[in-house]
């Protein structure tokens, strides 16, 4: 229990024996302590008992339903901003209410409540770890439409903040085109010309676009040329990058510094899903690959979670063809990764990473062409890249991990070999 925790739970206490608009009243003081909450004390106070009790306050009339999912929408705000997640909500029998609720209202077709079902699509994209099909297939059509709406009527961005923010969990949901491409394009589009998104909400509209692009190549197009991802990525971690407290110290914590970290690390990963499925060449490539390597150097002493995303990124980025190896070696990527190869021991899951970033240069390195010039600049780039590998010892390093190649393989990955000389 702390002062936060306490506080809260007197709140909610009292919900029940008030009017709709003294349950308003609480519940904005209730919002506000959950802002306020660390993760241990978020995970303390919410847990499937409290559900169950908004669930059973619905059902008696207890708490109005727009009360209800005022607060419930926040609650899945901060599950995602603070990144503490649990299964309580996902268990509870407020749940599955939500669920039945959003299908019986999509149902009703043009009788429906508009403002009820986009709350209660946007609370289970909040609040549930795993979105299933039948329910992603309502809620991100309904909460799109949201959005653009209460961009025109100028709502608050916070709303619009919370409402982009529920497509993080619908990243691995199949979704046909038709269902968001043209929404999500003129959200992006509108931010682009008139600024009217917070950073957070146009990462999350970006990041739902890029999870898209995972499983769909063919919006490559739209996503690189028509909206310029590479462009506007660069201009985005640029600026958090001048406003994290890069020198915070390893284990504290801080508000603001937190929410500027969990950005940057949001950005990063959407840049290694971006380089995964990439495949044409593009200039704007390339400057995200200086900036990763930039923010590797920056974050590598006290934000490990930022500096690994980094390496991801990179070995994604090595394998495709949208970045040569040339610009991996003015970059300083392979400066960066052989720096944290030196640093690696056998228990690092990460180890296989380095390793596949340069089993990616060495095909890349290997492929000959009939163009003389080509071939001459690939042979010169080719001897660069070993002189570098031999300047910074990496062949003592990998040697170092020989014995133990084959538990890799098992654990890991397929594809390395034995033989040292694939690696050189």
């Amino acid at each position: 229990m702390t002062d936060n925790t306490k506080k809260f739970n007197e709140l909610f206490c009292e919900l029940e024996h008030c009017n709709e608009e003294e349950q308003r009243q609480k519940i904005e003081e209730m919002n506000e302590i959950v802002d306020e909450m660390n993760g241990y004390e978020f995970k303390f106070i919410f847990k499937t008992k409290l559900f169950e009790k908004i669930d059973k306050m619905i059902e008696e009339k207890k708490l109005q339903l727009g009360n209800a999912t005022w607060i419930l929408k926040h609650i899945g705000y901060c599950v995602v901003l603070k990144n503490v997640w649990n299964r309580c909500f996902e268990e509870s029998l407020l749940n599955k209410r939500l669920s039945n609720m959003i299908i019986y209202e999509e149902k009703k077709k043009d009788e429906k409540n508009k403002i009820l079902s986009d709350d209660l699509c946007e609370c289970h994209l909040l609040l549930n770890k795993c979105v299933s099909s039948e329910l992603a297939i309502i809620c991100v059509p309904c909460v799109l439409k949201a959005v653009l709406h209460k961009e025109k009527e100028e709502e608050s961005q916070r709303d619009v903040e919370i409402a982009l923010l529920a497509f993080r969990n619908t990243k691995y949901d199949f979704f046909r085109q038709e269902l968001y491409l043209k929404e999500i394009t003129e959200i992006i589009k509108n931010h682009q010309e008139h600024h009217n998104l917070t950073q957070l909400a146009y990462q999350s509209a970006w990041e739902f676009l890029i999870n898209r692009f995972h499983t769909n190549i063919f919006l490559e197009d739209t996503i690189s040329n028509e909206l310029h991802f590479g462009r506007e990525a660069a201009r985005e971690l640029e600026e958090l990058t001048r406003n994290v407290d890069w020198n915070r110290k390893k284990g504290e914590e801080g508000g603001k510094e937190a929410k500027e970290e969990f950005a940057l690390m949001r950005w990063v990963e959407t840049l290694k899903i971006y380089f995964q499925s990439c495949r044409l060449k593009n200039e704007e490539n390339v400057g995200l690959i200086n900036l990763i390597v930039q923010i590797y150097q920056t974050a590598k002493d006290n934000y490990r979670g930022i500096r690994f995303q980094c390496i991801y990124s990179l070995r994604n980025a090595a394998e495709k063809r949208v970045v040569r190896v040339e610009d991996l070696l003015k970059s300083g990527a392979i400066d960066a990764v052989l720096e944290e190869i030196r640093h690696s021991t056998l228990k690092d899951k990460i180890l296989s990473k380095y390793l596949q970033f340069f089993l990616n240069v060495s095909k890349k390195l290997k492929k000959k062409t009939d163009n003389k010039m080509e071939e001459v600049k690939r042979k010169a780039t080719k001897r660069k890249v070993f002189e570098k590998m031999e300047e910074e010892g990496y062949e003592d390093t990998i040697t170092s991990f020989h014995e133990r190649l084959s538990f890799l393989n098992q654990k890991y990955l397929r594809e390395f070999s034995l033989d040292i000389s694939d690696f050189l």
